[in-house]
């Protein structure tokens, strides 16, 4: 009982915190602010998160930005060559572009982050460890990247690529494990701006808030985009209703549970929004190394087991999964999909090597972040005692599942994950969850480490015909399938409350991009300022 008082007496002081300093700073101008998750990583090199991307996208630019069909259109690159064969191509920067400290990007920049990137290994780096050879300096606008071999989805992947000032972060190593690179500059991206995009860092409280103002002098015209954006760390929901209600952040982020939408949309002016593109897909991450889910038998045994209707229940508009991808990338009609059997669940568990010892092997499944992710933990726990398996629930944070899944022996039983498409791309997203390569990283749990799917989807992302590479994903989701690593439970659209009343946000409208955070690009929103002040008269 006095834990929990403690518990609630830190949660209290840390929300009275993040109060007064939304209110201490004071608006000056239009502000966008943001319920944020913590922490926000906002070196490229290092975070890849959700709210890792939303940073990064407003304080760096790709070579290359979408729209909202998915089509790659110039930006800091104006134009591109590719070669017949697949394994070179050649970027062509706009000349001027200037860094937030005055200094021009170039293409000594692009190489250095590419560089950076897959040497660190952190990141977005597993899209391009695997596939790019070396990146070469032509001249001061033109950058060449040579692929080992054809990566079919290369394009796909490059919004996800952000240029970093090689001149600032050079002037900021420390020492560190990169040989003569030092640290890498590690320590001071943590904390400080590298980038050219169309915000800049002007306030980062640790924990607290990232606050960052307006480039005056980007290279595209931001002049109707908001004066501020504020990333407030705090996804609570007391505290994320009291300031939708007092006009004091004009949206969440995605990981609300349906009972707070129900009662942020009672909020006059907020409305709720949804889209499919870059929803999310929850499944049990199931770490395949650990004892009993070393044996298949007892992963398909829960997979039997999970009462799947009761799932979709949880997340209103969500549809029951087909696989590790969402069912508007990639179409299966031959797909395989479990059902609630318990007698085949009963069956499997008898075929397994360790029936009969089952209450030897205490198994946990963990949540973290949402109320939603609380309730399918429960959901599991209870459907696998349906069968006589005992789950012990269990909660974590984030930034501790982080560090804890680097290892085979500290990475939970089971995680109820969700996981959103990043970029359009199939094959990209399967590498993604079950390559050997993101072994160790929150991108996957599975420890699966099986060379026929490695060499399966390498052999499928070395595919340059688009069919064909579809094609060669449906045989590698089918794979997954069968060897059970997760279960897949539903597919959920992305959701968000904002405010409409003075809000214009194109994705809101329907005009969403299909990247992962792209939605937060803060340059593409509007805020009224003039209607927000009309609504805190009432």
């Amino acid at each position: 009982m006095l834990n929990r008082k403690i518990k609630v007496l830190a949660i209290s002081l840390c929300l009275m915190g993040i109060l007064l300093s939304l209110t201490g700073l004071g608006i000056a101008g239009s502000i966008l602010r943001y319920a944020s998750p913590w922490p926000v990583k906002i070196d490229p090199g290092i975070g890849s998160d959700g709210q890792a991307l939303t940073a990064q996208v407003n304080l760096l630019d790709p070579l290359v930005f979408p729209d909202t069909k998915g089509n790659i259109v110039p930006h800091l690159a104006e134009s591109w060559d590719v070669s017949p064969d697949g394994l070179t191509y050649t970027f062509y920067l706009r000349p001027g572009v200037k860094f937030h400290d005055g200094r021009e990007l170039t293409a000594e920049d692009v190489k250095f982050s590419m560089d950076r990137l897959l040497t660190m290994g952190g990141g977005s780096a597993y899209r391009w460890s695997g596939c790019v050879q070396e990146t070469e300096v032509v001249d001061k606008y033109t950058v060449v990247f040579h692929l080992k071999t054809v990566y079919g989805p290369f394009f796909s992947t490059l919004p996800l690529f952000f240029i970093v000032n090689k001149g600032l972060i050079m002037e900021n190593i420390k020492s560190g494990e990169y040989g003569e690179m030092g640290d890498y500059g590690k320590a001071y991206v943590s904390i400080n701006d590298v980038g050219s995009g169309p915000y800049i860092i002007k306030n980062y409280q640790t924990g607290e808030y990232l606050l960052m103002e307006k480039n005056p002098n980007y290279f595209l015209d931001v002049g109707t985009a908001p004066d501020e954006f504020k990333m407030v760390g705090s996804n609570q929901p007391v505290l994320v209703k009291t300031l939708m209600k007092n006009r004091e952040i004009e949206m969440n982020s995605k990981w609300g549970a349906p009972d707070l939408y129900e009662a942020l949309a009672k909020i006059e002016g907020v409305e709720i929004a949804k889209w499919q593109n870059t929803g999310f897909l929850y499944s049990y991450r199931m770490n395949t190394k650990k004892p009993p889910l070393d044996d298949i038998h007892v992963r398909k045994a829960l997979s039997w087991a999970l009462d799947y209707d009761a799932a979709m229940q949880l997340v209103p508009g969500s549809v029951q999964a087909i696989g590790p991808v969402p069912g508007h990338m990639l179409s299966d009609k031959n797909a395989f999909q479990y059902h609630r059997d318990l007698e085949k669940a009963k069956l499997e568990l008898k075929q397994s090597k360790y029936y009969g010892h089952f209450d030897e092997y205490p198994m946990e499944v963990i949540w973290d972040s949402s109320p939603v992710m609380e309730k399918y933990a429960m959901l599991l726990a209870s459907n696998a005692a349906d069968i006589g398996l005992n789950l012990n629930v269990g909660e974590t944070t984030w930034s501790l599942l982080c560090e804890t899944v680097s290892k085979i022996e500290t990475t939970p039983h089971i995680r109820i994950n969700p996981m959103a498409a990043e970029i359009p791309d199939p094959a990209g997203l399967l590498k993604q969850q079950y390559h050997s390569e993101t072994t160790g990283t929150f991108n996957q749990l599975e420890w699966l480490l099986d060379p026929v799917f490695d060499k399966m989807i390498e052999e499928t992302i070395a595919t340059l015909d688009e069919e064909e590479r579809l094609e060669k994903c449906r045989e590698a989701l089918r794979y997954i399938v069968d060897l059970a690593p997760s279960i897949f439970v539903v597919e959920c659209p992305e959701i968000h409350a904002y405010q409409a009343a003075y809000m214009d946000w194109p994705s809101a409208k329907g005009e969403s991009m299909p990247y992962v955070e792209y939605s937060n690009s803060v340059r593409l929103i509007k805020i009224d300022d003039e209607k927000r002040k009309e609504l805190l008269k009432k």
